[in-house]
C-alpha cells in the first residue's frame, strides 16, 4: 500500500539528489528525469524578475521540458536561487569560486527562493515558491580553508558553496525558514496540492 495513488511514479525533472530524497521519504515514488536546459540562459531572460519569480521561472521551464518527452505525466520541476540583496548566486565552479562566495556571504543574511512547478502536457498545475532567510557567522579566514578541506566537492555541489544538511551547518548562526525550503524543495505546499488533486491519499 501506499500513499500515492497515481499510477505512475511522479517525474522529477532534476538531477538532485536531495530532492529525490526528500520525496521518497515522504512516499512518493520518483521516476528522475533531468531537463537538459541552459539555466543561465533562462536566468538571463528573467534577470528583471525578483529571484523568487526567476526560481519559479527556471522551476517551469525545467518541468515543461520534460512534459514535451513525456506527454500525459505528472512533472515535478525546482529551482533555487540564493540572493543577498540584488546580488545573485550560482553554483560555485570551484574551489575558488566557492571561497569567493563564501567571502561576500560571510557574516551577512542572505535568502534562498526555492520554488517548485506541476506540470502535465506543457499545462502549469501549479507553482509555489518559499523563501528561507539564513544568516553566516563571521567565520575566520582560517576557520573557511579547513572549511573547504573538509566539504571537498560538496561545495560545487550547491549553490553559496555549502550543504546546510552536511558539514555546511557549521557556517551558519542563525536560520529562518522551512527546513524543505533550505534544501530547495517547498514540500509542504506541494504535498498540500498534491492532496488537493486527489495523486497523495
Amino acid at each position: 500500500m501506499s500513499l500515492w495513488l497515481l499510477p505512475d511514479p511522479l517525474v522529477l525533472a532534476s538531477s538532485s539528489a536531495i530532492r529525490r530524497a526528500v520525496l521518497e521519504a515522504a512516499g512518493i515514488p520518483v521516476e528522475v528525469r533531468p531537463a537538459e536546459l541552459d539555466e543561465r540562459v533562462i536566468e538571463g531572460q528573467a534577470a528583471r524578475a525578483s529571484a523568487s519569480e526567476a526560481a519559479l521561472v527556471l522551476a517551469q521551464a525545467k518541468a515543461s521540458a520534460v512534459a514535451a518527452r513525456m506527454p500525459g505525466r505528472i512533472i515535478l520541476g525546482a529551482d533555487q536561487i540564493l540572493a543577498l540583496k540584488a546580488k545573485r548566486f550560482s553554483k560555485p565552479a570551484d574551489r575558488a569560486a566557492a571561497r569567493q562566495q563564501l567571502l561576500m556571504l560571510r557574516g551577512r543574511t542572505h535568502d534562498l527562493n526555492s520554488a517548485f512547478a506541476v506540470v502535465r502536457d506543457q499545462n502549469l498545475l501549479h507553482g509555489g515558491i518559499e523563501v528561507a532567510r539564513l544568516t553566516m557567522r563571521a567565520f575566520s579566514d582560517e576557520f573557511l580553508e579547513r572549511y573547504l578541506d573538509v566539504a571537498a566537492d560538496a561545495i560545487t555541489a550547491s549553490v553559496g558553496g555549502y550543504q546546510l544538511e552536511r558539514v555546511g551547518i557549521h557556517l551558519f548562526d542563525k536560520i529562518e525558514g522551512d527546513h524543505f525550503t533550505i534544501l530547495g524543495l517547498p514540500l509542504l505546499p506541494l504535498l498540500a496540492f498534491f492532496r488537493e488533486q486527489g495523486f497523495v491519499a
